[in-house]
């Protein structure tokens, strides 16, 4: 689809885009099968990214950042999408992290932070899942007692995205012993912090540029001012970062959808079989046709919950819709994909097959589609 029809994106956005395109041409496609094979992106990357402007696009200027909308975001999370890069853990790092410290951090979090996370000096990190406590977060059993001199926490945390080389993690902890929304209060944990243990970078099927790890919380002391405001406050400010999460979650859906599609047309072009071309066989075109028109309706999807976004307008359950509709859109058309490939999409060396492969854990980061089923089923009359 040409980005240039998108009426939603406008001029600085497509010239956004073209600077975003050729950094990643340079310094990511090169250089991302060998990432893959360690398990993790090195850190320069991140400071190369800060220095191109492609770190926290939303960052005010006010706060040291560039002071872009959720569109600069949509492109950097498009363009990643774009080429296959399930490595660079940015939009983690750009549309949780930063909101966080953004939208709920007092003036001294702020200027402590938000800076590095904008030019990549320091690495951001979200822990809430626990191996007990994934999508119901009143389960989590981390916890922060109050000490002289602050927070004592407590607890481990599991399949954290930038766990190996994050600088500042924003944890999320029951400072109160109920089930009760109002006992979960968020911090900002340093991790030179004494106490504070990373475990090994977790072995997944795929996304395996992505380093994801195990975080340990031994008696980690961290003063009054690493709360991240009010305390209980942190499931209502989860929820508001869940939706910006779920969306970001979805654009990157989309966009990987349209990799599939891109690769699997081309494919079809040049492959040749009964004398003819794969794409001149009825059935190719039909199950391509399907595709499309899932692209189709899935692009005018997702600029409309962008808008909503800019206006204000996204709420949890609508960014719910979105991400399930999306994540299981992407399962289907890669799965299409893959089979019109035969015997060469199952091999590891065509970019279909990782796509596959990375595709799958969609359903399940950042709500499994069950959970989005429930949350939406609860607005049901």
């Amino acid at each position: 689809m040409d980005e240039d029809d998108r009426p939603l994106f406008h001029e600085e956005h497509r010239l956004f885009r073209r600077q975003v395109r050729a950094f990643l041409a340079k310094e990511i496609v090169p250089h991302h099968p060998q990432w893959e094979r360690d398990g993790i992106v090195p850190r320069d990357l991140w400071r190369k990214a800060g220095r191109a402007g492609l770190l926290c696009p939303t960052v005010s200027e006010e706060d040291g950042g560039p002071g872009g909308d959720a569109l600069h975001s949509a492109v950097v999370i498009e363009e990643l999408a774009r080429i296959a890069a399930s490595g660079p853990g940015f939009w983690i790092h750009s549309e949780m992290v930063a909101p966080y410290v953004s939208n709920f951090g007092n003036s001294q979090q702020k200027a402590r932070w938000l800076p590095k996370l904008v030019s990549g000096e320091a690495i951001g990190a979200v822990a809430m899942t626990e191996p007990d406590a994934g999508s119901d977060l009143r389960g989590m059993k981390t916890r922060a007692v109050r000490r002289d001199g602050g927070w004592l926490l407590k607890g481990q945390k599991v399949f954290i995205s930038n766990g190996q080389l994050a600088d500042v993690v924003v944890v999320a902890a029951k400072t109160a012993q109920s089930t009760e929304s109002n006992s979960i209060s968020l911090f900002l944990v340093d991790a030179a912090s004494p106490g504070f243990h990373r475990g090994r970078n977790l072995e997944k099927i795929g996304a395996h540029a992505q380093d994801t790890s195990e975080l340990f919380f031994e008696d980690v002391l961290v003063s009054h001012d690493a709360l991240l405001g009010e305390e209980g406050a942190g499931f209502r400010q989860l929820m508001k970062g869940l939706a910006r999460e779920r969306l970001s979650i979805a654009i990157s859906c989309q966009a990987k959808a349209q990799f599939a599609f891109d690769q699997t047309v081309g494919y079809a072009q040049t492959r040749r079989l009964f004398g003819g071309k794969l794409i001149d066989l009825q059935n190719t075109r039909f199950r391509l046709a399907d595709v499309k028109t899932e692209l189709v309706v899935g692009r005018s999807f997702v600029d409309d919950m962008l808008r909503r976004y800019l206006e204000g307008h996204l709420d949890g359950n609508t960014a719910a819709i979105a991400k399930l509709w999306t994540t299981e859109m992407l399962g289907r058309v890669v799965d299409t994909c893959l089979q019109l490939h035969g015997g060469w999409g199952y091999m590891t060396e065509y970019p279909i097959a990782r796509a596959y492969i990375d595709a799958r854990v969609e359903r399940i980061a950042g709500g499994a589609s069950e959970v989005m089923r429930e949350i939406i089923g609860k607005t049901l009359p």
